[in-house]
Formats: structure tokens, sequence, C-alpha cells
């Protein structure tokens, strides 16, 4: 089969398209035909060995595909060959076929395409654990999301949506802000140009966001610090400014905030069931339009390099998918 393999650590110019043995399938895996491949944040990390998860060399990039069971491993209870799913894991989803661990398989209806499909799994689950389980968003509460036009950022912003909230994105371009109102956002902040602190506090009479949901870190995050609402909940979803920041501690003390962590892929596995129900909810709405995952392009298998570039240059917005 054809896959984007690693061989060595490094760059985007690291990854070689090239023909590799089909991966094994075992007890508690299903291999999947693959249809379509997402392409996340932490492939960029996983490439250059700065994730938290380091696959044995040489192994396949991308964590995350859509397509058809063609073998189910033993041990495997509620999934078929024939079944239409999204499969999740660290690494091997960039290649014609793929094996995941089947508590992180979704079976997904006939109405949704590959394509976006394969962008779900980990945006629209970190995004839904993020905004129901950890902070426990309200109707009528406001929610500001930053990075907003990415792939996470996409998914908070109509997932916010759905649950009743008024939700701002946070943005650095005004192309991007187009694309955040587009998806949802009642209000949009540019913070390459204008005060996040400053902006937010504007559009909420002083308040500041009830909720605030952070995939960039670094002073993007400090500053989400300074203007959440009193009892509020700040989530600490990523890094990709590429800086873990240090909180000045006094803040979430005279605010009364939370800063809750997120990690979804450990929760998934921790509480399998509690994750599938919130996948039940999250295709629900995909079927009956309540969400529409947002894919800006799509590219062969073979040019895997030309959209990481796309990604790792921040010039994408919503989910980049490769298609096979």
């Amino acid at each position: 089969m054809k896959a984007q393999v690693v061989h060595e650590l490094g760059g985007i110019d690291s990854l070689r398209f090239e023909e590799v043995d089909p991966p094994a399938c075992p007890p508690g895996y299903v291999r999947i035909d693959v249809e379509a491949a997402g392409l996340n944040y932490p492939d960029l990390l996983v490439i250059r060995g700065l994730y938290q998860f380091r696959p044995e060399l040489p192994f396949t990039l991308g964590s995350e595909a859509a397509g058809t069971i063609s073998e189910v491993g033993d041990g495997v209870e509620g999934l078929s060959v024939g079944d239409r799913v999204m499969g999740l894991d660290v690494a091997g989803a960039m290649a014609e076929q793929f094996v995941a661990p089947h508590h992180n398989v979704y079976q997904i209806p006939d109405e949704l395409p590959a394509a976006k499909a394969a962008g779900m799994s980990m945006t629209y689950g970190t995004s839904y654990h993020a905004l129901v389980d950890r902070a426990r968003l309200q109707p009528g509460e406001v929610l500001l999301v930053t990075g907003a036009s990415g792939g996470v950022g996409t998914a908070a912003v109509q997932l916010g949506r759905a649950l009743g909230a008024r939700v701002i994105g946070a943005v650095s371009s005004d192309e991007k802000a187009e694309v955040v109102r587009r998806l949802g956002a009642s209000e949009t902040i540019n913070y390459s140009t204008e005060s996040l602190k400053d902006r937010v506090k504007e559009l909420t009479d002083g308040a500041g966001a009830d909720v605030i949901y952070d995939p960039v870190g670094g002073d993007v995050f400090l500053q989400t610090l300074r203007c959440v609402n009193w009892n509020g909940r700040v989530l600490v979803v990523g890094f990709a400014s590429g800086h873990i920041p240090e909180a000045p501690m006094n803040l979430p003390l005279l605010k009364g905030c939370s800063i809750v962590g997120v990690f979804w892929g450990d929760f998934a596995r921790r509480e399998p069931d509690r994750n599938r129900a919130n996948f039940r909810q999250i295709l629900a709405w995909a079927v009956d339009g309540t969400i529409d995952p947002y894919v800006s392009a799509t590219y062969p298998l073979a040019d895997a390099r030309e959209a990481l570039t796309a990604l790792a240059e921040r010039t994408a917005t919503g989910k980049l998918v490769l298609t096979v």
C-alpha cells in the first residue's frame, strides 16, 4: 500500500511517500480502508519527535482517517467489516490502510462525507469534551475561542453556538475573522491589530468571558486570564504558538476563575462510554445541520508535504484533509 512514512525525525521534508506493507490488525484493533485522512497540529510535532507520544521509527504519519472497515481484530465488539467509520490513533492514518484501537473508532452515518468525517475525531472530540465535560458551558454564557479559525477552533465555535452560548472568535487576520463569523461567531477579534483583553471587556460590558477555549498558549493565554469573568473557566487545550506559558497565579485568585486542563485523548481511553455518548450527539448534530465540519482544502495523499506546509505556515483555516 502507499503511505506517508517518517524514517527519521525532522521537518516536513523528512516525509517519504512510498510503498509499504499493510499494517497488522492486532486484537482490539480494526483495519480501515482509508478514503480520507485529516491533518492536525500534533502531526507537526510527531514528525519532529516533540509530541508526548513518540511512535517507533519508521512510522506512517497521521492520526485520524475515515473509510470502511476491512478487518476486525479479536475481542472487538460492536464493529463489523463493511461499517463506515472514522478512527484515531497517534500515527498511521496517512495511508491507504489504517489500523486504530476500537475505542477510538466511531461509526458514521451515510449522510456524512468521508472528507468531513476524517477531520472530526480529534477536533470535535476535543472541543465537545472541553466545553461540556470540563467547562460545563451553559446557554447564554459568553464563550471566547482563541485560534478560532483553526481545526479545533472552528469546531469549538460551532459547538459553542449549538450549546446556546454567545461566541466570540479571536483570530490573527481579518480574512480569518470572516470565516469564523460564517461559522457562527457573534463577534470576532483580530488580536494582531487590537487588544484581546480590552476588546473582550468592551464586548461584555466589562464582565469578561465566562468560558475561554485556548488552543494557542503563549501570550494569548496570558491575555485570556485578564479578560475572564468572575467564576470563569479557562480551558487549556494546546500550545499552537509553540510556547507553554507560566501563569501569574494571582490572576486566578483575583478573578475567582478556574484554569482547566483538557486532555481528550486520555478521557477517551479512560471513559470510553462517556466519550461515545459525546460522539452520538456530535454526529447527530452533523446529520441535522446544527454543525457543519469546515474543510477548507483537500489534497491527494501524495501531496501531504504541501498540506502540512500550509498547516505549519498557519495559512489554512478549518481542517485540511488528504484524500485517497
